[in-house]
């Protein structure tokens, strides 16, 4: 295993918010507002990577319901997708566009395995050179199937949105100010995240990441 910490279980989240509410007085009056923050980890691999093809614009249940279809049908391993014709992918669900970007990931051959020891940015840049993977996506992999302790995604409108109402903002802050924002949460950014889109749930009341 890598040097990277990781976030298995809710102490982790627990140590992060700790670090958080010591680093900041608007995270120290914030948090307890929120109670306990969800650990909100899934299984990395191939499956993980499918599964945010299928959900990129389209709603939660859709998605769902794809998957499901997919499944059902044996259609959620690299080889069986590479195998299948067009009309069974399409068959289940799947836009043109999502047929051929899940034939690109199950070509690949990326060795998931080798992802959890590689440095964030080496992941984001494997991740991103497919075809309908974007940075935004492999850091939503970073946070939650590699759980990463320290990764962030500073261009998620929830949480900039989240960011400028706690810290009272004059406007949202933008990718970079988001970032510049972020850096006293090290290192344990990826709870800093969690806390971020829990307050947009809070203010908005609605999600802000599924």
């Amino acid at each position: 295993m890598s040097g990277f910490r990781v976030i298995e279980a809710e102490g982790d989240i627990a140590e992060g918010a700790a670090h958080l509410a010591a680093t900041c007085p608007v995270w120290a009056r914030v948090l307890p507002e929120l109670g306990p923050l969800p650990l909100r980890r899934r299984e990395d691999g191939f499956g993980a990577v499918m599964s945010a093809i299928v959900s990129q614009q389209i709603s939660v249940a859709a998605a769902a319901s794809i998957s499901g279809r997919l499944a059902a049908a044996g259609l959620d391993r690299a080889e069986t997708i590479t195998a299948a014709e067009d009309a069974a992918l399409r068959g289940c669900g799947l836009s043109g566009q999502k047929v051929r970007y899940l034939r690109a990931l199950a070509g690949a051959g990326i060795d998931f395995d080798a992802l959890r020891g590689m440095p964030d940015e080496e992941v984001i840049a494997t991740l991103t050179a497919l075809p309908g993977i974007g940075r935004w996506t492999a850091e939503m992999y970073l946070i939650f199937a590699l759980g990463r302790a320290d990764a962030f995604a500073p261009d998620d409108l929830a949480l900039q949105e989240a960011a400028r109402i706690m810290y009272a903002l004059p406007e949202r802050p933008r990718g970079k100010a988001l970032a510049e924002i972020a850096k006293p949460w090290a290192p344990w950014r990826a709870v800093a995240a969690r806390g971020l889109w829990a307050y947009y749930h809070h203010a908005k009341g609605r999600e802000g990441v599924t």
